[in-house]
């Protein structure tokens, strides 16, 4: 019953008020009630503000204090009070049976001093963007007050005999122990919670230095915040992400899958239970003990004892309980496996959808980006880190949750059935157990994190390496790559080595605390049985059986945290990942691009990749529907860059570019770079057939369409000789191809995807004259009638262009049609083509032009027919 016989009225309910004073039961329920009941409310209302809009304040601003460590340490003893008045209720003075107030008492007080300690910390560590008093907060004061005044509140009931006032202050003789403990406490709780009470109005916790300062931090600032960031936090933080990929919204057959390993999981903590049960039943039998106290799940193991016979039917249901859990190994039970079959489905689903959301979000980034990442590492990153995901659910929900659930459901079985020092070792162990495991295990994470940073490094040199195959042979640097491939293996090896280490170190600790808590445990019910004779044989086996079980998983319990923590680690960089932003990113209103006519506007255009060198500086100029326009200059005048602009891969930092008088800049991307083709210098070709390769300009083509495609950039017949036709593999990046053949490719490509605008990034630069010669008809066939931008080195090869602009550090200092420009004699765009025909005067019949020979050597000018497109 929840109140004693005599604090019961006869209807039943409680009695409030008897010889003058409360009664116990309804002076614990009431106060406890309300200080449970005020820093629930009240605390996680703070706790929640705090934790959505306060700042992370930086240890240097935090201030070491003894009268901080001083009022932690007794809201922690506040905390431990209530366990202990009722350990000591239940076990030194015999009350095997109290009433359910005092479980009330001790349960939701220990909980609201624990979540005091917490909402103390959160002041500490963090703080609010607007202006805050100093000291602390409202709630905290408000709780350390309402206990304060709780304790003062039982001096009303001062001259009550039922209370420990009156034996004491009169000396009865003898006076009750019970009334000397009780008396103790109560004064114990009286001056700490004054103490902690007047520590608080000093408020020794919270930062005296206002941090303020961090609302004006700079960009650098709140980036090194962000890399200081844990990984736990980051998970959170992302949470609205990962959360799709944890729960298949809409895939109701994955939902019922994950329904049902709930179910399993939660029949698995009751067998947990049931089998040390029917061990003690069995033991008893076997002893012919008449005096156990254990039953079973719906008393069946009552209805199935036989004492006339030897107990079969219960070791026959311990066995098949045994099989459905699983003997032997923790994972080999009927329940196990059917568990593994229907979560195999979610897993799929979880990786297949991570997955997916990473590989779009690394095409959504920029040039800029990917211009600087190394592929074999970002490769290593995606895959454990989409995989980790998996890890920690399994880990999490199926070992974790379980292992927590079964010591919780251990501890108040054993207080209940034993008595309550049986719960504190054991909790008392796991306790410590896991607070040593989550401390050694986060020292640790460093040495992981190195031991993924070097196994990175490790495949990103492979990769590079191996990628550069060709440059490896020209230059016989085959030894030379092996011993940087040995460098980068023996630091991996070393760290992994240090990483082990602290492995072994955890593991040995592990085994120490396990062995002293069974110890202890073990010892204590061998004195109950044979020294006290309160427990039967059967009892101790039901303990050691049942620690046993619950030690196995706890063994593990380190393991699966390490697991864990190591997901969360192979976690992390993905998560930096996706914390990357894209440079360049379609406004909220940006609608798609309709090209009407395909005349390109570029006005004032400034840009920069770094600060120190301006690439462009106040570039404009027009290209009218259906002319060809060229750029011309030195290297490094901001040719390419210009290409790169129109294509939206970077933004301008001022100026603007037009299509058709609509900016660049509030049109979708992907609409922009569909209306665009480019044929650029260096062609790169994905390692599949050329049917794959040619389709990729639309890739609704059908296959008649890409054969008319390659039969206009001249390649159908190439391409017929060879043995597998249009099927024929054309290696990584394309290298079974010639120059040639992937120029015609990738022109044969922009014919398929028929767009407005053609980009001719130096598309013959990389080319011998001959080829050039040859491919320069399939390029004018794919700019006949659009609006077209060349960039090149050769001057030859834009002759016939309408408009020549000349680019030079930056800017445009000439513009004009080839004839008109060669009339400036001492111009650059002359004194570049008098070079260059100089330089095929005084070549021998050259027939290759490499990219080596860019700033001149070229093939001399031929007269050609300029071409104008209106």
């Amino acid at each position: 019953m929840f109140c004693s016989f005599n604090e019961t009225t006869s209807g039943g309910g409680m009695v409030v008020w008897t010889d003058k004073g409360f009664t116990l039961c309804f002076f614990d329920t009431f106060t406890t009630s309300i200080l449970f009941g005020f820093i629930l409310i009240f605390g996680l209302i703070q706790f929640i503000f705090y934790k959505r809009y306060g700042f992370k304040i930086e240890k240097e601003y935090i201030d070491a204090s003894v009268l901080y460590s001083l009022q932690v340490i007794l809201t922690v003893l506040l905390a431990c009070e209530p366990i202990l008045l009722y350990a000591t209720e239940t076990t030194a003075f015999g009350k095997t049976k109290l009433p359910g107030y005092t479980i009330f008492r001790f349960i939701l007080r220990t909980i609201a001093w624990l979540f005091s300690l917490i909402i103390l910390r959160i002041e500490r560590t963090k703080t609010m963007p607007t202006a805050q008093t100093r000291g602390h907060g409202l709630t905290i004061l408000s709780f350390w007050c309402i206990a304060v005044l709780i304790e003062l509140f039982a001096l009303i009931s001062y001259s009550s005999p039922l209370w420990f006032f009156q034996p004491i202050i009169r000396h009865d003789s003898p006076i009750e122990e019970i009334h000397l403990v009780r008396f103790g406490y109560w004064i114990f709780r009286l001056l700490a919670t004054i103490s902690v009470f007047c520590i608080g109005i000093r408020a020794p916790g919270v930062p005296r230095r206002r941090y303020a300062v961090m609302l004006n931090r700079s960009q650098s600032q709140v980036e090194e915040d962000i890399s200081k960031e844990s990984v736990w936090s980051k998970f959170f933080r992302h949470s609205s992400i990962l959360a799709p990929c944890i729960w298949p919204r809409g895939h109701f057959k994955l939902q019922l899958n994950i329904f049902i390993c709930v179910l399993i999981v939660l029949t698995g903590r009751l067998l947990s239970l049931e089998i040390p049960r029917y061990t003690k039943l069995i033991t008893d039998e076997l002893i012919q003990s008449s005096n156990g106290t254990t039953d079973t799940f719906l008393n069946l193991g009552a209805r199935l004892r036989s004492p006339e016979t030897w107990p079969w039917r219960l070791v026959i249901i311990l066995m098949v309980l045994r099989l459905i859990q699983g003997a032997g190994s923790f994972n080999s039970g009927i329940l196990e496996l059917l568990r593994s079959t229907l979560w195999t489905k979610v897993d799929q689903y979880t990786t297949r959808t991570l997955k997916l959301r990473v590989f779009t979000h690394l095409h959504d980034l920029s040039l800029a980006w990917h211009l600087k990442k190394k592929t074999g590492e970002i490769i290593s990153i995606v895959d454990r880190g989409t995989d980790s995901l998996d890890s920690i659910l399994n880990y999490i929900l199926f070992n974790i949750f379980p292992t927590i659930a079964d010591i919780s459901i251990a501890v108040v079985y054993l207080i209940i059935t034993f008595n309550i020092w049986f719960g504190i070792i054991v909790f008392g162990t796991m306790l410590l157990y896991l607070s040593v495991t989550i401390f050694v295990t986060e020292w640790r994470t460093k040495f992981k994190k190195q031991v993924n940073k070097l196994n990175n490094e490790m495949k990103a040199s492979v990769v590079d390496s191996l990628i550069n195959f060709e440059t490896v042979k020209y230059y016989g640097a085959e030894q030379y790559e092996v011993e940087q491939y040995r460098e980068t293996i023996e630091k991996y090896q070393k760290a992994e080595w240090t990483n082990q280490l602290s492995l072994q170190l955890l593991n040995f600790i592990q085994a120490i605390l396990i062995t002293i808590g069974l110890t202890v445990g073990s010892l204590y019910c061998a004195w109950l049985v044979s020294v006290k004779h309160e427990l039967t044989v059967g009892d101790y086996v039901l303990f050691g059986a049942y620690v046993i079980q619950l030690y196995g998983p706890l063994n593990f319990f380190g393991t699966y945290y390490r697991l864990i923590q190591q997901a969360f680690v192979d976690m992390e960089n993905m998560l930096d990942l996706l914390d990357i932003k894209p440079d360049v990113q379609d406004s909220p209103f940006a609608k798609d691009l309709v090209i009407n006519n395909g005349m390109i506007e570029f006005d004032n255009v400034c840009f920069h990749y770094q600060n120190e060198r301006q690439i462009l500086k106040n570039v404009s100029f027009s290209i009218l529907p259906g002319q060809t326009l060229a750029i011309v200059g030195p290297s490094g005048a901001g040719k390419s860059t210009i290409v790169r602009l129109l294509f939206r891969f970077y933004d301008v930092q001022s100026g603007s570019i037009k299509i058709d008088g609509t900016d660049i800049s509030v049109v979708t991307q992907n609409s922009l770079r569909r209306s665009i083709g480019v044929v650029p210098q260096d062609t790169v070709l994905f390692n599949k057939n050329i049917l794959y390769n040619i389709r990729y300009g639309r890739v609704t083509a059908t296959d008649r369409e890409v054969e008319n495609a390659a039969r206009t950039a001249e390649m159908h017949d190439r391409i017929n000789t060879f043995p597998e036709g249009y099927k024929t593999i054309v290696g990584e990046r394309g290298l079974k191809l010639s120059g040639g053949e992937k120029q015609r490719v990738a022109i044969a490509r922009t014919l398929l995807k028929a767009p407005a605008i053609v980009l001719l990034d130096e598309a013959t630069s990389a080319l011998d004259t001959h080829t050039e010669r040859q491919i320069q008809s399939a390029l004018q066939t794919v700019c006949d009638g659009r609006t077209t931008l060349i960039v090149a080195h050769r001057l030859s090869t834009i002759s016939h262009a309408d408009v020549i602009i000349v680019l030079k550090d930056g800017e445009v200092v000439e513009r004009g049609s080839h004839d008109e420009l060669l009339t400036k004699t001492d111009g650059v765009y002359a004194s570049m083509w008098k070079q260059q025909s100089t330089s095929y005067t005084n070549a021998d019949k050259p027939t290759t032009i490499s990219d080596d020979s860019a700033d001149g050597q070229v093939f001399a000018p031929t007269n050609q027919s300029h071409h104008h497109h209106h």
